[in-house]
């Protein structure tokens, strides 16, 4: 079954952590006890928490001046199946994984489903690239995809997502997403307004590819590569787009593809409200498409799209969910430490989000006390939710402290020697 921790290594150090994890677990439950909170409902509640991974975050990242690549990096979709692994393994969190075509296409579907099954993997929602030119390509993606003014360069990008579309239901997924970088790098490029239409055009006959129980998530990026305009640069084209295709489109939001300091929760309660949110592509940014970990620069903000997310769980009940995955590039660190930790972060910020007191927010809400409304907010941000996390991670199998224990195992450098650098062998897709 692959490279999995031994579970003797992972329960050795488990044992030297729980008695301070139980401590600081009752140091907790009084403390939200005295708040009228069970902290066994929480738990509970974080157990069932999901978050795909990126089959292309297990590899190093880059920019587009260098990548530097990593020891031990996946060389194919089999050796990144077994990196997600053995992050689920450990955070008991990430049981779903994000494909990318052609970065991770082979012949045979059947044995990588079956390999994912055995490591108690599902496949989640499959991407198409129509932003980079693959080898033996007839039509260049240069001036545009699924926009081109070129018709057989549209054509090909077309059968391309709906080939995406074949491999993904030999897998078990049911979504797809569909980023496309087409835009215009000058003023008079490009005319706005028929690009948007050949853009609609080229999506409607994938979504009539789409099987019945699928769903097509349209991805806007506010620029790079096109930096005048791109032709799905926010949410309201996003959101006008799925409109016109149907109910089966809707909307994903990525974090790091606004502009600096936009109010992205208030975007989550749009598209809720009008029942077009998809799903997620969890990440943080300081000043653009970073790609940086989840929460390591503005936790708060996480913490907002989550009580965004549960106020509209608690209006439309089991019938509201979206798809969440995280999508980062990890330039500097061990992808599978970022993904850990990432996971932990948008797990911290679901956590607290049900810690707030909806019916004192409801109250300061409707009588206009502003501060109190966001003392309500802040109070649960506020509360330090680790034990809680790490308890649903021991109860479920996995590591009180992910990080350490992976470092503990010393499985980077066992994939170091099982993987040794080659040129051109990284499947990592980013660059």
């Amino acid at each position: 079954m692959g490279m999995l921790i031994e579970q003797n290594l992972l329960e050795q150090h488990n044992a030297g952590l729980l008695a301070g994890l139980n401590a600081d677990y009752a140091a907790l439950a009084g403390m939200l006890s005295r708040r009228g909170v069970d902290i066994e409902t929480l738990t509970a509640h974080a157990q069932v928490f999901s978050v795909a991974l990126p089959s292309w975050g297990a590899g190093t990242g880059g920019t587009r001046f260098a990548r530097f690549p990593g020891k031990g990096e996946p060389r194919n979709v089999f050796e990144k199946l077994d990196d997600c692994a053995v992050i689920h393994q450990l955070t008991r969190a990430t049981p779903g994984v994000s494909l990318h075509f052609p970065w991770d296409k082979i012949s045979d579907t059947a044995a990588l489903r079956e390999t994912a099954h055995s490591y108690g993997l599902y496949f989640d929602l499959v991407n198409s690239n129509t932003f980079q030119d693959q080898a033996g390509q007839e039509h260049s993606y240069k001036y545009g995809s699924l926009t081109a003014v070129s018709a057989a360069a549209r054509a090909q990008a077309v059968e391309h997502n709906i080939d995406c579309i074949e491999l993904g239901r030999a897998l078990g997924s049911q979504g797809l997403t569909v980023w496309i970088g087409d835009g215009a790098n000058f003023p008079g490029q490009n005319n706005l307004r028929a690009s948007l239409e050949r853009y609609l055009d080229s999506m409607r006959s994938i979504y009539a590819a789409l099987p019945a129980d699928w769903q097509v998530y349209i991805e806007h990026k506010l620029f790079e590569p096109a930096f005048y305009a791109t032709t799905i640069a926010d949410w309201g084209t996003s959101f006008a787009c799925a409109q016109q295709l149907g109910p089966k489109a809707k909307c994903l939001v990525d974090l790091g593809h606004h502009a600096p300091n936009t109010n992205i929760e208030m975007i989550v309660a749009r598209l809720a409200q009008f029942g077009k949110l998809g799903g997620f592509h969890f990440n943080d940014s300081k000043y653009g498409d970073d790609d940086l970990d989840s929460g390591s620069i503005n936790p708060f903000q996480l913490f907002l799209v989550f009580n965004e997310l549960a106020d509209a769980a608690a209006r439309e009940g089991a019938s509201f969910k979206t798809a969440n995955m995280l999508d980062q590039s990890h330039n500097v660190t061990d992808p599978i430490e970022s993904l850990m930790s990432s996971a932990v972060e948008v797990q911290r910020a679901y956590v607290q989000a049900a810690l707030v007191d909806r019916v004192a927010l409801r109250g300061f809400q409707e009588s206009n006390d502003a501060l109190q409304a966001a003392q309500t907010l802040k109070h649960a941000f506020r509360t330090d939710v680790s034990p809680i996390l790490a308890m649903a991670r021991w109860r479920s199998g996995g590591a009180i402290d992910p990080v350490a224990a992976y470092r503990h195992a010393g499985y980077r450098a066992k994939v170091a020697q099982a993987r040794p650098a080659k040129a051109g062998a990284s499947s990592s897709g980013i660059v």
